[in-house]
């Protein structure tokens, strides 16, 4: 194949599987864009990931190459293991070899590891890492990278630049106070209520669904307004209370930038997107850390609720009276609330995109 007309940088993104993985590689590709409207921007998924919906949708080439999980226990699958990675190295290096990739940029999960690994020694790799401690993937991509990043410190990645974590301009660049009229027309809250923004990530979680579901009657006593998305897998059904502000149940918020407006105070998980994009935007925040895993939730939300930007409480004593008790109060003082945000604000990272090109470009022109 010959050479493209374009005289640009391509740059490779690696990141899809969830959420946290391809909206930071995206805003790393807008920020790209911005830095050389001549470059190209390449994504690398596979079809059981959330990137085969949303990388188009944003405007950039999708590559589908083999997905390669890593099997949490011994299985018949850690036998196929070998096999599935020899495959998908050799998928994603003639991928590389059709665009013409000038460097790799991966952010962690099984779409990453195969490009790391199909890159090495051919192509320079930028490694990002987005969670208070690194994955598999990145481990081994941060062995033979050119530059690795992380979002905070201590993240398992020797000599990584803590930059934070790429978020899109929309957010960035968001002024809440200017958007908060439109944004609860938008949604259908109360002009002027105090509003509660809920939300467990795109797929919704059960027990913040259920504690504040359960305690719907004491906010409209309150007068404050809820805006919640619960999940498209998911049912929540709350009984209105006549002349109280709407409880707005949503399956899923398709505009982050209008809910984050429209809000006084969140209660989240604490996935790393959601705090970096609520710390950047100063909105105050209760996280309520997923309790599986390595514990990696409780170390995102730690630095912003020690700043004084949010609280956390755990899964397990997230009950409808804590959420009454604890959570009500908060969402309606508003010199709290005020310095939260500040506290907030002052721990996020808004330049982290435009950071993180141009360490990107900086491994291309050398």
């Amino acid at each position: 194949m010959t050479a493209p007309d374009r005289m640009g940088p391509c740059v490779v993104v690696a990141g899809g599987g969830t959420a946290g993985h391809i909206e930071p590689a995206l805003a790393l590709a807008d920020a790209v864009m911005r830095a050389r409207p001549d470059a190209r921007v390449v994504a690398l998924g596979t079809a059981r990931g959330l990137e085969s919906k949303i990388v188009p949708a944003r405007g950039y080439p999708l590559e589908m190459i083999p997905p390669v999980p890593m099997p949490r226990k011994p299985s018949p699958d850690l036998l196929k293991m070998p096999l599935k990675v020899r495959e998908a190295i050799k998928q994603t290096r003639a991928v590389l070899d059709r665009v013409h990739a000038d460097v790799v940029v991966g952010f962690g999960g099984y779409v990453s590891l195969p490009a790391y690994l199909a890159a090495r020694g051919k192509v320079p790799i930028v490694v990002h890492e987005a969670n208070a401690r690194a994955g598999l993937a990145n481990k081994v991509g941060a062995k033979f990278a050119e530059k690795v990043a992380a979002a905070v410190p201590n993240s398992g990645l020797p000599d990584a630049q803590v930059i934070g974590i790429p978020l899109r301009h929309a957010i960035t660049s968001m002024d809440r106070a200017a958007l908060r009229a439109q944004a609860r027309q938008y949604f259908g809250l109360h002009p002027t209520a105090p509003v509660l923004f809920v939300s467990g990530g795109s797929q919704g979680a059960r027990t913040l669904n259920n504690a504040v579901s359960n305690a719907a009657a004491a906010f409209a006593r309150a007068g404050v307004s809820v805006l919640h998305a619960h999940g498209p897998k998911n049912s929540l059904v709350v009984q209105e209370i006549p002349g109280a502000p709407p409880y707005v149940a949503v399956p899923y918020v398709e505009r982050m930038d209008l809910a984050y407006a429209a809000a006084d105070l969140m209660l989240c998980r604490a996935g790393a997107m959601t705090v970096a994009e609520v710390s950047a935007v100063g909105l105050p925040a209760v996280f309520v850390p997923l309790p599986i895993g390595n514990g990696e939730q409780s170390l995102n939300a730690i630095p912003i609720v020690e700043a004084g930007g949010g609280l956390l409480i755990p899964d397990d004593e997230l009950t409808p009276d804590r959420v009454v008790d604890e959570v009500l109060p908060l969402v309606g003082d508003r010199t709290r609330l005020a310095v939260m945000s500040n506290a907030a604000r002052s721990g996020g990272h808004r330049v982290a995109a435009d950071v993180l090109a141009q360490m990107v470009l900086s491994v291309v022109n050398k």
